[in-house]
């Protein structure tokens, strides 16, 4: 009796377009699952699933090393968003179970938004990299210098408190970012 969100196609579009996979696990109907996957462009269906069937599924897709984020609403999804590597809540209607579990949750119900937010944390991943490369780049260049003698106790102190600003500042940007 659920209608398709409106914005599902677009998302899935979306999705492959980041080249993710995308397989849709149900409690409902293998008919009526199939019909679903087959208009929005779902790679992989399965219906007639138990909670503990989607945990299995969900266990099966990691043994091909491969990450999995599971989108999920009720409280039968709450164990399968709790193992998947990246479990993702619809808050509005969501279970409070699945959303207590979930690392992200959607507050409006919008499946548009999940290619966004892996947007955000791959821009996120790129910005912690950038810090971690400069803090271990100035420190290992303060450290040499020291042990040449070029550098001093607080010279090093000054570039430590440098580093730790520049990489808040540049952790900041990501706010400024459009998605």
């Amino acid at each position: 009796a659920d209608s398709i969100k409106v914005d599902a196609k677009e998302t899935i579009q979306k999705l492959k377009s980041l080249h993710v996979k995308t397989t849709m696990l149900s409690g409902d109907k293998s008919s009526v699952v199939a019909f679903v996957a087959k208009s929005l462009g779902i790679e992989n269906a399965f219906g007639d699933l138990l909670p503990e069937d989607k945990v299995a599924k969900v266990k099966e897709i990691k043994t091909k090393n491969q990450s999995v984020a599971f989108v999920g609403d009720g409280i039968n999804d709450a164990p399968v968003v709790a193992l998947s590597d990246v479990g993702i809540a619809m808050g509005g209607l969501g279970s409070d179970a699945t959303i207590e579990t979930a690392d992200v949750v959607i507050q409006d119900d919008k499946p548009i938004k999940i290619p966004m937010v892996i947007n955000i944390g791959k821009q996120t991943k790129k910005i912690v990299w950038q810090n971690i490369v400069l803090a271990f780049g100035v420190k290992a260049i303060v450290l040499i210098l020291g042990a040449g003698g070029l550098a001093t106790m607080w010279e090093a102190v000054f570039a430590d408190v440098g580093v730790a600003l520049l990489a808040i500042l540049n952790a900041v940007r990501i706010q400024r970012m459009k998605f």
